[in-house]
């Protein structure tokens, strides 16, 4: 692809996205859905800043394009993380223990990935920036397929969750995995067939454009009537989990009884059998 057409089709697409972010806040403003969704209210009004941001240095400061790139990828991989925690918090509302177990393993998750991606700067080969690079590229990386087991666990559990497809929780979540199994497979062709970046490149922002755009028309429509866990045919599944892990070390609801703290992985496996014997039971 000549060089000037694909600069103009970079600009051209980034500057779409710039749009549809800018109606996608709107609509959360207008929605009043900063509260129920802060995390992605603040992500979005991110993207609509890193846009325009990165726009002037492509332009302007050339050399510092680079740079500035990865300090705002950084940065996007941190919001995308929290999203996903956000968006595991709104789907299981009605079972607090079960949330409390989630930040626990969320907070292990970031941990692993800070550790990797400081053993994977140390380890790598070359220059200062390099290693910086390639360690983000690494919690990039997990963060995406992170995202794409997010959303496979959705699919299985989509009816025992109680959550239409149409909902904004659910919105969110297929967007995101979308991109993420898209990004997974863009990212590995241009690592090995480097001459298919200026193809490539293009392709990887026309589908981030189209997720944007799904949110757009998502959080146009008003939200469906949404069913609770707690209506759901399956809600005993949940409801065993909860009341398990709320006489359980997980739990930091106030007013319980908290038991000795053991190992996090011998407490886990503890927890697993009194579910499946509270199971056998019923």
């Amino acid at each position: 692809m000549h060089t000037g057409l694909h600069e103009l089709l970079c600009i051209s697409l980034s500057a779409l996205c710039l749009l549809v972010q800018s109606l996608n806040l709107a609509f959360l403003i207008k929605r009043k859905l900063r509260t129920a969704f802060p995390i992605f209210f603040n992500y979005t009004a991110y993207c609509v800043l890193s846009i325009s941001f990165a726009l002037v240095p492509y332009f302007y400061w050339t050399s510092q394009y680079f740079y500035i790139y990865w300090i705002l990828n950084a940065l996007n991989i941190c919001f995308e993380f929290g999203i996903m925690y956000e968006i595991f918090v709104n789907a299981l509302k009605p079972y607090s223990a079960i949330i409390d177990l989630g930040k626990l393993l969320f907070r292990w998750a970031a941990a692993f990935l800070l550790v990797a991606a400081l053993l994977t700067a140390f380890a790598a080969n070359g220059s200062q920036p390099s290693k910086i690079f390639a360690g983000i590229n690494l919690v990039e990386r997990s963060v995406r397929l992170m995202q794409c087991g997010l959303l496979l666990l959705f699919f299985v559990l989509e009816r025992r969750l109680g959550l239409s497809w149409r909902s904004r929780t659910m919105s969110i979540a297929l967007g995101l995995g979308i991109y993420s199994s898209c990004s997974l497979v863009t990212t590995y062709l241009v690592a090995h067939y480097p001459t298919w970046y200026a193809t490539i490149g293009p392709i990887d922002t026309a589908i981030y454009l189209g997720v944007v755009t799904f949110w757009a028309y998502c959080l146009r429509l008003p939200e469906p009537a949404r069913k609770t866990v707690l209506d759901s045919p399956s809600k005993l599944i949940f409801q065993r989990w909860n009341e398990v892990l709320m006489a359980s070390p997980f739990s930091g609801t106030p007013g319980m009884a908290m038991a000795p703290a053991d190992p996090f992985l011998p407490g886990v496996e503890k927890t697993v059998d009194r579910i499946l014997a509270r199971k056998m039971v019923s």
